[in-house]
């Protein structure tokens, strides 16, 4: 069995460029991959385009890429709670491809399954239709839309083995696993690294066929969005 595993993130990102195009996991500040975004921010890595749900907060997750001028386009179904993102958007300082949170999802899986493109109702009549095709499917009418074309996928999991084999926990496990297989390289970081054949093959979620490299972090911090909490009454 293919030992993927690499002992430090700074070998995980070898090979990431500038100007390259990255899917990065998460929603919101759940699941993000967070060793390997300081180690991009650590190299000044830039002129990046990153496929995303959301680019974080202001300052965390992908919002530390954006205070550093790292990235040069969006590809995001939310703006979320970045004031950054929404400025540089606004001042037309960053280039934003805003999409439905569906099609998003079905993009990427679309690239982890190698279809190329796809069929959808989702955003026909409007902006996002613009200048696509447009076929009718039982009386509907739907906007053809392609499969993202990615050079590194950076996924993150709760548990993972040396073999690439993922297990993601509660809701971390959002667009981590359509992401994983979707680019021409697969870089998982890990809560918990355990060697092949520890792992309950009932419980992956992720086959290790789908990743090329899979690291252990060192600290999560796991930040919480939006904290909110019941009243006493």
């Amino acid at each position: 069995m293919i030992n993927k595993k690499v002992n430090t993130v700074q070998e995980a990102l070898q090979g990431i460029e500038n100007g390259m195009t990255l899917m990065l996991g998460g929603f919101g500040l759940c699941g993000i991959p967070e060793n390997s975004i300081a180690e991009l921010v650590q190299k000044e890595t830039n002129n990046l385009t990153c496929i995303s749900n959301n680019a974080g907060v202001d300052d965390f997750g992908l919002g530390l890429l954006l205070q550093k001028k790292q990235i040069k386009k969006m590809i995001s179904s939310y703006v979320g709670e970045n004031a950054e993102f929404e400025r540089q958007m606004l001042s037309g300082e960053l280039e934003v491809d805003l999409i439905p949170q569906g099609t998003l999802a079905e993009r990427c899986r679309a690239a982890q399954a190698g279809i190329p493109a796809f069929f959808t109702p989702a955003g026909y009549g409007t902006e996002v239709a613009k200048g696509k095709e447009v076929r009718e499917f039982n009386g509907k009418m739907h906007i053809m839309e392609h499969a993202f074309k990615a050079d590194f996928a950076i996924i993150k999991a709760w548990k993972g083995d040396t073999a690439g084999n993922l297990i993601f926990k509660g809701t971390a496990r959002n667009f981590n696993p359509a992401m994983a297989g979707a680019a021409k390289i697969t870089i998982a970081e890990v809560e918990e690294l355990v060697e092949a054949g520890t792992l309950d093959p009932n419980q992956i979620h992720t086959p290790g066929i789908l990743v090329q490299r899979i690291f252990q972090g060192e600290i999560y911090e796991k930040r919480i969005e939006q904290r909110t909490v019941r009243s006493k009454n």
